[in-house]
């Protein structure tokens, strides 16, 4: 199972960050995205075959992966924030990120379709484990929005705990945090999201999409929030400090880590479920 994952992982790193991103960085915009969305398709459907037989469970995991690598590689918050300077500038800015993890979200995306294609070439064996229940009806849509809005502040919540870094007290905002290093920012995202699909999948019944989707979402209303502050901050504070830890987040490091914690968390869920099942008895 080890050497899958980490052979799916592989595929992602090479795909996504070896061979798509010099394309999306030198290409014009619009051909940048395709060929990294393509590349995400394709990264999907090779996942799939190289962790067979358990390429749905698997092969999802190549995408994030190969974004995972990115993001890590992409610097920090603080770092852009420093790029520009002014308060003009920053306010574009936190506007053009509010929209951007939709982006990374769509990427992911590609990839879980590549997984299904792959599922569609040569089906593999579901898991029983893993079976959802069937729930026709309104109660369907309201469990998928509970799911969405709960791990969305679950997230929210604890990564403003686990990526807290120095936090200082200020009489306008009440405190303000300092950039997080990318090891604590990776490990926050990964944990937070993990909890939330564990919740999701233990209370809801409902796969690691949900969570999953939630990650555009966080960064989006972060950056809403963070926007109202721009003003202030770039006046008495230096880049490295933002209102929450939340904001420091990159959006592709948000979508990346949190939807390989979502998928960790899912699994650790069906895992306890069937040791309290089998186990104790």
């Amino acid at each position: 199972m080890k050497l899958r994952i980490a052979a799916a992982a592989g595929v992602g790193v090479l795909l996504i960050y070896v061979v798509a991103r010099p394309l999306a960085v030198s290409s014009e915009a619009i051909g940048g995205r395709a060929a990294l969305v393509a590349m995400a398709f394709l990264a999907g459907v090779i996942g799939y075959f190289v962790s067979w037989p358990y390429g749905r469970e698997i092969g999802i995991l190549a995408v994030p992966s190969g974004l995972a690598v990115w993001a890590v590689r992409s610097g920090s918050m603080a770092t852009l924030i420093q790029l520009n300077p002014t308060v003009a500038q920053r306010q574009e800015l936190v506007a053009s990120l509010k929209w951007e993890p939709f982006f990374w979200l769509a990427i992911v995306a590609a990839g879980f379709a590549g997984a299904l294609l792959g599922q569609k070439i040569r089906s593999s064996p579901k898991l029983k484990e893993t079976q959802q229940e069937s729930n026709p009806g309104p109660g369907k849509y309201l469990n998928a929005a509970i799911a969405l809005v709960g791990s969305a502040l679950i997230a929210q919540f604890c990564i403003r705990i686990f990526a807290q870094e120095i936090r200082i007290s200020n009489s306008s905002l009440g405190s303000v945090v300092a950039q997080p290093a990318i090891g604590q920012v990776a490990f926050a995202v990964l944990v937070s999201f993990g909890l939330a699909a564990f919740a999701v999948k233990k209370y809801l019944n409902l796969s690691y999409v949900w969570p999953s989707i939630a990650t555009a979402f966080v960064t989006a209303f972060a950056m809403h929030a963070y926007a109202k502050q721009v003003q202030y901050l770039a006046r008495n504070w230096p880049a490295a400090f933002f209102s929450n830890a939340v904001a420091s987040v990159l959006p592709v490091q948000m979508v990346a880590f949190g939807a390989l914690g979502s998928v960790a968390g899912y699994w650790m869920a069906v895992r306890f479920d069937y040791w309290r099942k089998h186990e104790m008895k």
